[in-house]
This record gives C-alpha cells, structure tokens and sequence, in this order.
C-alpha cells in the first residue's frame, strides 16, 4: 500500500539530517511536520474503512454459515421425504454456502493483519509527529548556532542510509511483485484442471452427506 510506504518513509526520516542539508531549516521541519498531520489524518481514515470494512466481511460470513445451516434443515427434510434429489439440491447449496464462509473467513484474516498494519502505522506515525514537534525549536536552533560558529555537520551527516534504503526496498517489491505474477500465471494455467477436480470432490461430498443423511434417518 502506498500510504504505508509513505508512512514508512516519515517515520525512518532523521530529523537532525533533514535540518542539517536543508538550505531553509525553518521550511523544512514546518513541512516534515505538516506531512506528518497530512498523512496521520490520512492513516485515521483507511483504519476506520478498514475497520468497517472486517465487520462488513464477518457480517457476511455469519450470514452464510447460517445459508448453510439452513440448507442442511431442507435437505434433511426431503431425505425423511424420501427426496433424494431434493435432498441433492438441498446439500448443493449448503455446500455453496459453506464454501462462501470459508472464503470469507479467509478474507477476514488478511483484513485483520491489514487492520493491525494499519494501527501499527498510527501509532508509530503519531510518536514521531510528537518527537517532530517536540523537537523542532530545539532543532533548529542548534543548527543556527552550528552554522553560527562553522561547526558544519555535513560529513558527519552524510551517511545517506535512507536513499539506499528505499531502493533496495524499491528492488525488493519489484522482485516480489514479479514473483507473484509468475505465480499466479502458473495458478491460472492449473485452473481449469483443479476446478474440474473440486467438482468431481464436491460431488462426491454431497453423496456422502446424502448417505449419512440417510442413515441419520433410518431411511
């Protein structure tokens, strides 16, 4: 996500050298610190989205696990009914249903890391706009008299491990992004095969919830 690489970037900047190669230091920890609001607001907003957004998926989860519930009532009721393929068609649906919730659940875990993602980002983001403002005078003043009496920090400064940083960080998401579209060109390629496969074992499922049915019946 963009907003976390952002954040990321904000929260590993180094004050002191960001002030020390400013040519403006006084522009330039005003700014740190308005990127830091702008993108602490931002950060509020997509945790509140994605909030909603895991109760919405555990909503609609609940909602199937219940399809499946019931389904599963019908399809008992057409076995005493001697129905069997009402029975079938009963079983079929619960098994749609119950394959919905599983792929909610599913849905639901990787939102709650995103969720998590996103408060750590927060809370991070929020201590370092109180270090930023905290330190900002101070800051800068020490820079003023730093200038004042020669002591120039550039060198000492010059360690420049944030640009590295980025782009290895840079290289490490291409690489994984190309990584994933390799993989999944191999899952789509597989596709047709394995959902031939799971419908042949979906069939077979309902049959056998169709017997055990059955012999739950005495029918």
């Amino acid at each position: 996500m963009a907003l976390l690489e952002r954040v990321s970037t904000l929260v590993r900047a180094n004050l002191n050298d960001l002030i020390d190669k400013a040519e403006h230091p006084e522009k330039m920890i005003k700014q740190v610190i308005l990127d830091m609001q702008n993108q602490l607001l931002q950060v509020k907003t997509q945790v509140a989205i994605a909030i909603a957004d895991q109760h919405l998926l555990e909503n609609k989860q609940k909602e199937n696990e219940a399809k499946v519930a019931e389904w599963m009532r019908k399809a008992e009721l057409a076995v005493g009914k001697a129905q069997d393929d009402l029975a079938r068609a009963a079983l079929q649906r619960s098994e749609s249903y119950r394959e919905l919730s599983e792929g909610f659940a599913q849905q639901i875990t990787d939102q709650k890391a995103q969720v998590d993602n996103l408060k750590t980002a927060l809370r991070q983001l929020e201590q370092k706009l109180t270090e930023a403002q905290g330190k900002a005078d101070l800051l800068v003043a020490q820079h003023r008299r730093a200038r004042a009496v020669g002591k120039a920090s550039e060198a000492r400064m010059a360690g420049g491990n944030g640009s590295s940083s980025a782009a290895f960080d840079r290289m490490k998401h291409k690489v994984a992004h190309e990584e994933a579209l390799s993989h999944a060109k191999s899952e789509v390629a597989a596709e047709d095969i394995e959902g031939r496969l799971a419908e042949l074992e979906k069939q077979d499922r309902i049959e056998q919830l169709l017997t055990e049915l059955k012999a739950k019946r005495g029918v």
